[in-house]
C-alpha cells in the first residue's frame, strides 16, 4: 500500500503467532475480548486513522556479545524469547498530520539504527514518515544483540560492529512500521492511568536524597509509580494496540544470563498479547535512569522479589501487564484530538546555558562527553560482576582544564568525546516532542532519573500550557548517550552521575532546549533541524573471526537426537532434547522459529509452542574438542494444565564449506504429559 492510500485500502501481511492484524475473524474475536473496558469508557476521540504492526528484530542468538551490561564475557548462547518492534500510527484525518511510535525490545535505540530506519522509510514509503513524526525507542532490556551501534563505546564489549544484527534491527523496525501503515483504518484513542508500587526501587537513593524537598515530595517512596496507557481501537470496536508506559530497568535477567530475550517488559508484552489475541501490546520506558526492578537493592547480589532472577523477570513483567490492564480498564476520551510533532538536533557537547535553567541562576556550559570513575563501578544493584574497564592501568588521555571544570566533580576516566577518529558516543542528539491527543511525549536519547524527568516534564508542560500529568519523558528514544541526572544528583557521583556524559549541567541544557522546542511547537513556528548527526558508518570493523562452516557431531548426522525425551512428564517438569545442530547465525529465522513443541490432535501434529514462548528455551554450544560442530538443546517447561502426547522439533540451517546454506531439521520421539 502506498503512503497515499486511504482508510479501507488495507492489507493483511502474514506474520507468525500472535501478530496477525488483518483477519476479520480475528478482529471480531479481539472486539469481543477487549470490549468490557471499552463499554465502560466515554465516547472516545474520533476523526483519526489508527494502525499497529509488529515485526521480529532478533539478531544473532549465539556466539555474539550481548548489549546492556558491557561485559565481554556475556556472550549469547541461545534464545529465551524473540525481540520485537511494535509500531503504532495515528493520523489526524482533518489535518493529515500523523505520528509513528515504535517500541523495540532492545537495550538501546542507537543513532545508527535511527539513521538507518529513517533512510529506509524515505526510500520505501516516500516522505510521509520522517525524523520529525517518528519516535523510535527501546525497552532497555539488557539481553539483546550487541554490536549494532556505530559508536565504539557501545561496540567494544561485542568486539566490533555486527552488520547482520544491525540489519535485523533496522529491517524489523521498518517492517513493523509498514505493517502498521497497511492496517490504517478509522479509529480512536483513549487514555488510562494507574499506579504501580512494587515493580521498581531506587538504586541510587544517596543521589536522589540530594534533590530539593520540593522534588522529593513528588516521589515519597523515591520511585515513579505512574502507569499511563493508550488504547488504539478501530471504529468497528476492535482493539489493535495497547501502549503502557512505566519506569523500571530491563535488568531482571542479570549479567549471568546469556539467552537473548525481552526481559520483564518483553514478558509483559507476551502476557498482554497472549490474553488479547490480535492486539499489539508494548510497555515502553519513561524516566527509568535510577529505577531498578531488583527490589532488594543489594550490591552485586541482584534479587527481589525472590532470589531467582528468572522468576523475578516474570513477576515484574506480570505486574506491569496487570497494571496496564487496570489503566486500560479505566481509559477515557481525551479533551483534545489530533496529533503533532517537532524535532531538533542539539550538540550537547557545546551548549551555552542561560541562568534561567540552572539551580543557582548562573550561566553554564556543557562539555565533550566524558565517562567518570563511578561509571566503571557499574549499577551494582543490577550486576553480579564488575565489567572489564575500557583502558588498562597507566593509560591517560590529556584533558583540557576547561573540560575538567565543566565535568567537576566527576573524576574523568574516559573522555569519550575527544577520542579518535570521532567521538565514541554521539554528541549531536535529537530532542523531540510528540502529541497524541492530550498526551505529550518528550523524547530524548538518554536515561533520565525520575527527578531529571520531572524537571523536563515541568518545563514542557509550562511551555505548552498543559497539565504536567499529560507530559511523559520518553527516554531511550532516537539515539542513546548514557544518563542524565540533576546537578544535585551529579554531585554525588553515583553510577548515574558518572555516566552523565556532558557534565554537571547536562540536564540544564536539556531544559533549555526542550523549552525552546516546546515554545516553538506552541506558537506554530519552526526552529530548524539543527546540526546534522554524524554518520560513522564508514569505519566499523568487526573484530571477531568469521564463523566456520558446519560439521556434524562425529558419527552423527545433522538433526539426529542426542538426548531423547523420557516417555512421560508431568506439568511443571522440564523436557530436555538435544540435537546435532548447526550454528544459529547461519540464519536468524526471522519471523520464524528454531524450535517447536507439537501436540498430537486427532492424529495430526499441531504446533503449540515455539521459540517466542517463555516456557521454551533454545541453547547452543560447541561439543568438547570441536570448533565446527554444534549441539542444540531445546528445553520446555511444561505449563500447568497441559495434557496429551507431544514431540519436540528443531529447525536450523547448516553452512557448507562452499558457503551454501541449507535447512536441517530434527524430531524427537513422542512422549506423554499427564
Amino acid at each position: 500500500m502506498t503512503p497515499e492510500m486511504s482508510a479501507g485500502e488495507t492489507s493483511s501481511p502474514g506474520i507468525r503467532r500472535r501478530t496477525v492484524l488483518g483477519g476479520l475473524a480475528a478482529g471480531a474475536a479481539i472486539g469481543a475480548a477487549g470490549s468490557v473496558a471499552g463499554r465502560a469508557a466515554a465516547t472516545p476521540v474520533t476523526g483519526l486513522l489508527v494502525g499497529a504492526g509488529k515485526a521480529d528484530v532478533t539478531g544473532a542468538v549465539a556466539g555474539q556479545g550481548m548489549m546492556g551490561y558491557s561485559e565481554q564475557e556475556q556472550v549469547s548462547t541461545g534464545l529465551l524469547s524473540r525481540c520485537w518492534a511494535r509500531a503504532y500510527i495515528v493520523v489526524d484525518r482533518a489535518t493529515g498530520e500523523r505520528i509513528v511510535f515504535v517500541n523495540v525490545d532492545i537495550a538501546c535505540l542507537f543513532q545508527s539504527v535511527h539513521i538507518g530506519v529513517i533512510a529506509a522509510l524515505r526510500t520505501r514509503l516516500g516522505g510521509v514518515y520522517t525524523e520529525r513524526n517518528v519516535n523510535l525507542n527501546a525497552t532497555h532490556n539488557h539481553n539483546s544483540c550487541g554490536g549494532t551501534a556505530w559508536d565504539y563505546a557501545y561496540t567494544l564489549a561485542a568486539y566490533g560492529f555486527k552488520k547482520r544484527s544491525y540489519r535485523a534491527e533496522v529491517d524489523g523496525i521498518v517492517t513493523a512500521i509498514e505493517r502498521a501503515h497497511a492496517t490504517l483504518a478509522p479509529g480512536s484513542i483513549t487514555l488510562g492511568r494507574t499506579e504501580l508500587g512494587d515493580a521498581s526501587a531506587n538504586r541510587s537513593r544517596i543521589a536522589f536524597d540530594r534533590n530539593p524537598a520540593s522534588d522529593r515530595r513528588v516521589f515519597p517512596r523515591a520511585i515513579d509509580p505512574a502507569v499511563t496507557s493508550l488504547r488504539l481501537r478501530r471504529d468497528d470496536g476492535t482493539d489493535i494496540g495497547h501502549i503502557t508506559w512505566f519506569a523500571t530497568h530491563g535488568t531482571s535477567l542479570t549479567d549471568r544470563n546469556t539467552l537473548i530475550s525481552g526481559d520483564n517488559k518483553g514478558y509483559a508484552s507476551y502476557r498482554a498479547e497472549t490474553e488479547n489475541p490480535g492486539v499489539i501490546a508494548s510497555f515502553p520506558q519513561t524516566n527509568a535512569g535510577d529505577m531498578t526492578p531488583n527490589l532488594w537493592v543489594r550490591p552485586l547480589r541482584p534479587g527481589g522479589p525472590t532470589a531467582d532472577n528468572r522468576t523475578n523477570c516474570l513477576i515484574i513483567g506480570d505486574r506491569q501487564h496487570r497494571a496496564g490492564a487496570t489503566a486500560l480498564g479505566g481509559a477515557r476520551r481525551m479533551s483534545r484530538s489530533g496529533v503533532a510533532s517537532a524535532v531538533t538536533y542539539v550538540d550537547f557537547a557545546a551548549v551555552a546555558i542561560d541562568g534561567r535553567y540552572t539551580p543557582d541562576g548562573r550561566p553554564a556550559r556543557t562539555g565533550a562527553a566524558c565517562m567518570g570513575a563511578a561509571a566503571f563501578g557499574t549499577s551494582r544493584e543490577d550486576n553480579w560482576n564488575l565489567p572489564v574497564p575500557l583502558f588498562d592501568e597507566g593509560q591517560r588521555t590529556p584533558i583540557p582544564p576547561s573540560l575538567r571544570d565543566i565535568q567537576a566533580p566527576k573524576l574523568i576516566v574516559a573522555p569519550l568525546g575527544l577520542l579518535p577518529p570521532w567521538p565514541w558516543i554521539p554528541q549531536i542528539l535529537p530532542i523531540q516532542l510528540m502529541r497524541i491527543g492530550d498526551l505529550v511525549l518528550a523524547g530524548a536519547a538518554a536515561e533520565f532519573t525520575i527527578v531529571a524527568g520531572l524537571r523536563v516534564r515541568r518545563t514542557v508542560a509550562a511551555a505548552l500550557g498543559v497539565d504536567i500529568d499529560d507530559v511523559l519523558l520518553q527516554g531511550y528514544a532516537n539515539g542513546y548517550s548514557q544518563y542524565v541526572t540533576t546537578p544535585e544528583e551529579y554531585d554525588a557521583q553515583q553510577y548515574e552521575g558518572g555516566e552523565t556524559q556532558f557534565g554537571r549541567w547536562t540536564l540544564s541544557a536539556y531544559l533549555q532546549e526542550f523549552d525552546r522546542l516546546a515554545r516553538s511547537m506552541a506558537s506554530g513556528s519552526a526552529i530548524g533541524r539543527g546540526p546534522a548527526p554524524l554518520d560513522k558508518s564508514s569505519i566499523q570493523p568487526d573484530l571477531l573471526p568469521a564463523v566456520p562452516s558446519d560439521t556434524a557431531v562425529t558419527g552423527r548426522r545433522f538433526g539426529d537426537v542426542l538426548t531423547a525425551p523420557r516417555a512421560s512428564y508431568s506439568p511443571g517438569s522440564t523436557v530436555v532434547t538435544d540435537f546435532v545442530g548447526a550454528h544459529p547465525t547461519n540464519d536468524f529465522r526471522t519471523d520464524d522459529t528454531y524450535l517447536a513443541i507439537e501436540r498430537s490432535v486427532d492424529g495430526r501434529w499441531t504446533r503449540v509452542f515455539d521459540d517466542d514462548d517463555w516456557c521454551t528455551e533454545f541453547h547452543w554450544q560447541r561439543p568438547a574438542g570441536s570448533a565446527t560442530a554444534s549441539v542444540v538443546s531445546v528445553r520446555w517447561t511444561v505449563p500447568q494444565g497441559t495434557r496429551g502426547r507431544f514431540r519436540v522439533r528443531y529447525f536450523g540451517n547448516r553452512r557448507a564449506a562452499s558457503g551454501a546454506v541449507t535447512p536441517i531439521t530434527g524430531t524427537s520421539r513422542e512422549f506423554t504429559v499427564a
